[in-house]
């Protein structure tokens, strides 16, 4: 494209101020204009514009082209070209919806008192979709017209929103700044204060062994970033040999906590905060779950996705590693139990482009297979991070960041993407319903008793509540009383659906809770189950799968063997679809319809959802059964109990009565 037609002079897009009583300036002209072609610099006839300073003589000190591209500057031996321009307009957003916590408003200029109340009350409404959280497009009109505002109304707006904010105990944030048909759009994010009801995001690390999973998030959570030979892992590992061998084995959790504004917590204080304090200052809370990466802690990091409840996975790459291992296998993992995923490339300061290129397009190959069905986006930007989580949460999108833990290199941009996760579920539907709390840890503090801990489903929890716990192996549950509550090791009185917590029972033995029991209340009435019916893809087998097949069924916090009893299809091998029901072959559980699963018995998996619960029977005493089993072990006569052997103690009292 000819950048200076000589056969067009007089075309707008085209302002050429020149001085007209020198020829020669013609001539260098001409070679600015080929100059231009030899970089290769593309722009349209309507983005150029070219300022002389009619000052100077010399055409080297006033020929400056204007382009608008890409904030690139190409300099010559005679002449400066500086390709910068204003921005361009924006596109038209989707018609505003009635749910949700995005808000459009074309101006907020002086509202009458009756007019503030009523913002005020649309703007609650929006926090309590967005769980304390919500985004103010000022400038746009309901059905999606970017019209924009001049800077006076724009500052005027701001302050009406400020006051209403205000009211609500809420700060806002400028995201992003743009240009509309008429001015600027602003796009505001509104977040409550930092109180005991915090907004909460669990966040999944997975990813292949030595991807950098334990040591990016130490570099998150600490502020300091790693020496290039794992120190800032250290921070996060639990058991010494995780220490001395570099890898993670169990299930370790981090937070990562953001203020009303927008900022991190975690790095107020040199010598780093506790888990406590950053909750006391933080309106929004990331808890990390790292997982094991290793193929041996499979069972742990199913144990993790399932029994944790993620709203989110960050899938580590190895930028010099690639697409390998169980980098495979997480993906399908967190894809099965519709998990959004998110892909982050570690190491990009020790890699080579060219390595880096081929690495980012396996990954967008794998996302894009049938399997994924995502749709891959590199983010460079902050526009790129705000849009990426504005479309996050339809689970259609799959973000892919490159850092690096040495440089630090992009890591401001996945900070800022952590801060704008919106909340996966809406607790609030369900803070009304009877308590529901599903365990997977127990403890046994000293001089506190016995400790379970676990994320809270439905309801609210508070201290002095009486509750039922179980079903145990009978599929019981047994009465219990709530004596304390802590939540990211902070003593609370009450904890909300959403929210993991620990908490201290009365009434009960830790010899009497096991993982994957519940913690309800009586208004719930619990039952327990045994069999349930599923509708199931199988993701992998060698062979096919027929009734009588034994597998390990990961629901929830449970983990059991189950077996199938009946399959609509008679057999069923990879790929296919069917209706199964299976049979718990050690206890009873706790299970609710439309709870996902995953069953696996060596290298052959399948995913599953619960469609109905069949009604527990408990089985009988076999007390002869009973008998011959204990007669088969020992030997008693007719299936008594064996005699004991005599002790030291009764032998020696033997010896000295013979001796007398």
């Amino acid at each position: 494209m000819d950048l200076f037609s000589e056969s067009d002079p007089s075309s707008a897009s085209d302002v050429l101020i020149m001085d007209n009583t020198q020829q020669h300036q013609q001539q260098q002209l001409n070679q600015v204009q080929q100059q231009l072609e030899e970089t290769c610099i593309t722009t349209t006839k309507e983005e150029l514009t070219l300022i002389q300073d009619e000052t100077t003589a010399n055409i080297s000190e006033l020929a400056t082209v204007s382009l608008k591209t890409t904030t690139t500057t190409t300099t010559t031996s005679t002449t400066t070209t500086t390709l910068v321009t204003n921005e361009p307009i924006m596109e038209n957003l989707k018609p505003e919806v009635e749910f949700g916590n995005i808000e459009y408003k074309l101006k907020l200029i002086n509202p009458t008192p009756d007019r503030l109340e009523h913002l005020t009350s649309q703007l609650k409404w929006r926090l309590g979709e967005g769980m304390g959280e919500a985004i103010y497009e000022l400038g746009v009109e309901d059905d999606g017209t970017a019209v924009g505002l001049p800077e006076e109304d724009l500052q005027a707006s701001i302050e009406t929103l400020q006051a209403m904010a205000g009211k609500l105990s809420a700060d806002l944030t400028i995201i992003r700044e743009r240009n509309g048909s008429k001015g600027k759009v602003l796009e505001v994010l509104i977040r409550k204060y930092a109180s005991d009801d915090f907004s909460e995001i669990r966040v999944h690390i997975v990813g292949n062994v030595d991807s950098g999973k334990s040591t990016l998030l130490g570099v998150l959570t600490r502020g300091q970033l790693d020496n290039g030979r794992g120190s800032a892992r250290t921070n996060v590992f639990r058991h010494k040999h995780e220490i001395e061998s570099g890898r993670t084995s169990s299930i370790s959790s981090e937070i990562l906590g953001f203020n009303s504004k927008g900022g991190i917590v975690n790095y107020n204080n040199l010598h780093g905060i506790n888990p406590s304090e950053i909750c006391e200052m933080s309106s929004k809370i990331i808890n990390f779950v790292d997982l094991a990466g290793h193929e041996k802690y499979l069972k742990t990091t199913l144990y993790g996705m399932t029994g944790c409840y993620p709203d989110y996975c960050m899938l580590m790459i190895g930028a010099n590693n690639g697409v390998i291992g169980m980098t495979r296998e997480h993906l399908g993992l967190a894809l099965a139990l519709r998990v959004p995923v998110f892909v982050v490339v570690t190491k990009i300061d020790r890699c080579p482009e060219n390595i880096l290129n081929d690495t980012l397009n396996d990954i967008k190959k794998i996302l894009k297979s049938p399997g994924s069905r995502k749709l891959p986006v590199s983010i460079k930007s902050l526009d790129d991070v705000v849009v990426a989580a504005r479309n996050f949460i339809s689970e259609r999108i799959a973000p892919i960041f490159c850092v690096s833990n040495v440089t630090g290199e992009n890591l401001n941009l996945l900070k800022s993407f952590l801060n704008l996760l919106p909340a996966k579920k809406d607790w609030e539907n369900v803070a009304d319903q009877p308590a529901r709390l599903d365990i997977d840890a127990i403890y046994s503090v000293v001089g506190t008793g016995t400790v379970v801990s676990g994320t809270l489903m439905k309801g609210v929890i508070s201290v002095g509540d009486n509750l039922l716990i179980g079903p145990d192996d009978s599929g019981i549950f047994h009465p219990t009383q709530v004596k304390s509550i802590q939540t990211k090791r902070l003593p609370v009185k009450q904890v909300r659906a959403g929210q993991t917590a620990s908490i201290a029972l009365k009434k009960i033995k830790r010899s009497q809770i096991r993982k994957g029991m519940v913690l309800v209340h009586p208004n719930a009435k619990p039952q327990p189950t045994r069999e349930f019916e599923a509708e199931v893809v199988v993701l992998f087998h060698s062979t096919t799968i027929s009734p009588h097949y034994e597998a390990v069924i990961h629901c929830c916090a449970t983990q059991q063997c189950g077996r199938i009893i009946e399959i609509d299809k008679g057999v069923i091998r990879t790929g296919d679809k069917a209706k199964v029901k299976f049979r718990y072959l050690m206890r009873p559980e706790f299970l609710t319809v439309g709870s996902r699963f995953i069953f696996r018995e060596g290298r052959a998996k399948g995913t599953g959802i619960i469609t109905k619960l069949l009604p527990f029977v408990p089985e009988p005493k076999d007390i002869v059964h009973h008998k011959v089993t204990v007669a088969g072990t020992g030997s008693g006569v007719n299936g008594s109990l064996p005699k004991k052997k005599p002790s030291h103690h009764s032998r020696n009292q033997k010896k000295l009565l013979h001796r007398s």
